[in-house]
């Protein structure tokens, strides 16, 4: 049996989102193949190695006296997890699995610790994950790959917003503002006048030292579920519905006035042509393990790159696993797949 460290939380505004994905991952993950080694990591960044029920972790009550503090071994070749107890006791697994979204655990921070260590990471590695990350550099990539991407301008912490002003009257209204490096849309707005300009921007400098604007694209978000590094498994498209507004956080992890269609209702050769377009910025962005790509579709069938998360939700209703699942899988079975990349069998 292989033992499987599972990082959960994290120091990030998708806290709340990871403690949900890693309840999901602990109940279908097979336990006659995976033993789970559970590292919670608290909004203020401690780690604590976690023996308590999987049913306290998405509520938040996983902090208590089943917890240790604890520490990676960062000697190549070890993959220990050492206990700071006083007891000296250092446990051994044989990959890592960070289930964590955002900053300081999506954004290739913890992928480069592990990869320092030589540990085995299940999902994309330190630059991929870094790259993907960043909306900006993932988009220039994007675009050096054949993909469309939206226009954009990218402004940093205390330039004259001017720039701004001026890419926004020149692009046209609405426009979408965003911190460069951040997820679950926080700190996104979706602007439809002047007015509402530098507020967005105040808003989206709260979480990050960047922010972009980006034109908005007509027509509707598609998103392709993969799976692999050499050979890629990818499922069925989905579209997001949407009765007004965009995909902000409270619609992706409540569906109130949104509906997520999977497959997409699109004919056969788009959805086959957002597979391929999946596949192609999957690879130019160096992913590995399992990624959701998203990209919007315009009305003439269009393919425009959005983003690509590296390690997508995995909640109720997410949608990597929604896709997959459509394509034939079982959550048991796409963990066995996601896992059985890296591990032996």
């Amino acid at each position: 049996m292989n033992r499987i460290l599972i990082f959960f939380g994290g120091c990030s505004t998708e806290y709340g989102v990871s403690l949900q994905s890693a309840h999901a991952v602990l109940t279908h993950l097979d336990r006659s193949r995976f033993e789970p080694l559970l590292v919670g990591i608290t909004q203020s960044g401690g780690w604590l190695y976690y023996t308590g029920a999987p049913d306290a972790i998405p509520a938040d009550r996983w902090q208590g006296t089943e917890c240790v503090p604890c520490t990676l071994v960062l000697s190549r070749g070890v993959s220990h997890l050492l206990l700071l107890d006083g007891s000296g006791t250092q446990l051994s697994f044989d990959a890592a699995f960070p289930v964590l979204h955002g900053k300081n655990g999506e954004d290739g921070t913890l992928q480069g610790l592990l990869e320092l260590a030589g540990i085995p990471v299940i999902g994309c590695g330190a630059l991929s994950s870094a790259l993907c990350m960043d909306k900006d550099r993932a988009h220039k990539l994007a675009s050096l790959a054949g993909v469309a991407v939206p226009a954009s301008l990218v402004l940093n912490l205390g330039e004259d917003p001017q720039a701004a002003v001026d890419f926004a009257r020149q692009t046209g209204y609405p426009l979408f503002v965003k911190p460069v490096k951040a997820g679950s849309s926080y700190g996104i707005s979706q602007i439809h006048q002047e007015e509402e300009l530098l507020p967005a921007l105040d808003l989206a400098f709260q979480y990050d030292n960047q922010v972009i604007l980006e034109e908005t694209i007509p027509g509707f978000e598609v998103g392709c579920a993969v799976i692999g590094t050499r050979e890629l498994l990818v499922g069925e498209i989905d579209e997001i519905e949407l009765s007004g507004g965009f995909f902000d956080f409270t619609e992706k992890y409540t569906l109130k006035t949104s509906a997520i269609h999977v497959p997409a209702r699109v004919d056969p050769q788009t959805a086959q042509a957002v597979k391929q377009t999946a596949k192609v910025l999957y690879r130019a962005l160096g992913c590995a393990g399992f990624a959701r790509v998203d990209l919007f579709l315009t009305p003439q069938g269009k393919i425009v790159f959005n983003e690509i998360n590296t390690i997508p939700g995995f909640t109720e209703h997410s949608r990597f696993p929604g896709m997959m699942q459509a394509a034939g899988m079982t959550f048991p079975e796409i963990l066995d797949t996601i896992l059985g990349q890296v591990m032996a069998p």
